[in-house]
C-alpha cells in the first residue's frame, strides 16, 4: 500500500505542475505568443509529440517541475509574436496565471470538501476537557469566541488554528457573553512538535447544522485560513520561530501526502488543497527564480516605461535560481536523512 500512496503523491505533484504550467500556456496562447514546448516534468523525455499548433507537448521523467518554452522569454527575439514583444501588462498576466490557477484549484477542492462535510464546528464553547486550564482565566461554557490574539475567528478551523499558532503563550481572547463583548488574557496548554511549541485548545465546541449559509461561511473562511496559514509559516520561518528542519522538499511532501492518504479521502484532499495553495503563494514571492521575481521586473518596467536591461535581469535570475537549487538540494538531503533517523 505504501508504494501505491507514493505513486499517488507523484500523481499529485504532476497534476499541480500541469495546472500551474497550463495557466501560463493558456494565456500565452490567448495573447498569441509563439510557444515552442509545453513540458510536464524535467529531465529526459518520456513522451513527446508536436501538435497541429506547432507546439511540442512533452512528458519528462522527473515530476519535479515543468515549463512552457515561449520564444523571447529568455532572450530577445525578432519574432513579432515573441514573449518579449508583447505589452508588459500581457506578460504580467501570462506570468501570474500559473500561480492563480493553483490558487483556484485549491479553492475549488476546498469548496467541494466543505459541501461534502456532514456538519461543522462553531466557535461556541460546549465543554472543557479534563485538566483544562483556559477556564481558570475566565472562559466559560456558552462563550462565543470571536477573536484570538487580535485575529477574528468565524469557524472552528480558524479558532483551533489561531490557538495552535499563538496560544503557546498568554493571549487575548475576545468572546460574546450574554450579548456583551468581553476580553480575557488566557493561557492554554502547550504541545511540542518537531521542537516547536504550539498552543493546544483544551475545550470542545458546539456543532452547527449544515445549511446553505454555513456551507458558504465555512468554505470562505477555510480558504482564507489556509492562505493565512501559509503566509504565517513563511513569516515564522523568516523570523526564526521555525528552523530549516521544518522545511520539506519533494520527499518530505511525498511523505506528508502518503500519511494523509492513510487517514482517508478527506485528509488526503485537504493536503492537496494545502499543496496547491502553497504552490500558488510560494510562486508569487519576489524571489528572482520564481514567477514573483519576474513580476517585480514587469512592475518596474510598467512604472519606468522601459524594461530592466536583459543582462541585468538574467544575472539576478541566475543567482536566484542557483540559491534556490542549493536550498532544494539541502532540503532533499535533509528529508532523506530523516527517513533513516
Amino acid at each position: 500500500m505504501i508504494v501505491l500512496y507514493i505513486i499517488l503523491a507523484i500523481l499529485v505533484f504532476g497534476f499541480m505542475i500541469m495546472i500551474h504550467e497550463l495557466g501560463h500556456f493558456l494565456f500565452a496562447k490567448k495573447f498569441g505568443v509563439t510557444i515552442e514546448e509545453f513540458s510536464i516534468g524535467m529531465g529526459p523525455k518520456i513522451l513527446s509529440k508536436k501538435g497541429k499548433d506547432g507546439v511540442v507537448y512533452s512528458l519528462r521523467a522527473l515530476p519535479l517541475g515543468g515549463y512552457v518554452a515561449m520564444v523571447g522569454e529568455t532572450e530577445d527575439s525578432e519574432d513579432p509574436n515573441a514573449f518579449n514583444r508583447k505589452p508588459a501588462w500581457q506578460r504580467f498576466i501570462i506570468v501570474i496565471a500559473g500561480a492563480i490557477m493553483n490558487l483556484l484549484v485549491g479553492i475549488i477542492i476546498m469548496i467541494i470538501l466543505t459541501i461534502c462535510s456532514s456538519n461543522f464546528g462553531s466557535t461556541v464553547i460546549g465543554e472543557f476537557n479534563d485538566n483544562s486550564i483556559s477556564d481558570e482565566y475566565g472562559l466559560q461554557v456558552g462563550d462565543e469566541i470571536i477573536e484570538v490574539a487580535g485575529t477574528s475567528v468565524h469557524t472552528y478551523d480558524e479558532l483551533s488554528y489561531e490557538i495552535m499558532r499563538s496560544g503557546y503563550e498568554p493571549i487575548d481572547v475576545t468572546v460574546i457573553r450574554n450579548g456583551e463583548k468581553r476580553t480575557f488574557n488566557v493561557t492554554f496548554p502547550q504541545m511540542v512538535s518537531q521542537n516547536v511549541v504550539f498552543g493546544s485548545m483544551d475545550f470542545r465546541v458546539y456543532g452547527e447544522d449544515k445549511t446553505f449559509s454555513t456551507v458558504v461561511k465555512n468554505a470562505f473562511f477555510s480558504i482564507k485560513s489556509t492562505i493565512k496559514m501559509i503566509w504565517d509559516s513563511i513569516f515564522d520561518l523568516l523570523s526564526g520561530r521555525y528552523g530549516i528542519e521544518q522545511v520539506s522538499g519533494p520527499i518530505g511532501v511525498t511523505g506528508a501526502i502518503t500519511q494523509a492518504a492513510q487517514f482517508g479521502a478527506q485528509s488526503f484532499f485537504y493536503m492537496v488543497v494545502v499543496i496547491s495553495i502553497n504552490l500558488g503563494v510560494f510562486n508569487l514571492l519576489p524571489i528572482p527564480a520564481l514567477d514573483g521575481g519576474t513580476l517585480v521586473f514587469l512592475i518596474i518596467e510598467m512604472i519606468a516605461k522601459k524594461p530592466v536591461p536583459r543582462k541585468i535581469e538574467e544575472r539576478i535570475k541566475l543567482v536566484g535560481f542557483a540559491l534556490l537549487m542549493l536550498l532544494v538540494i539541502f532540503v532533499t538531503f535533509k528529508d532523506i536523512f530523516s527517513l533513516f533517523s
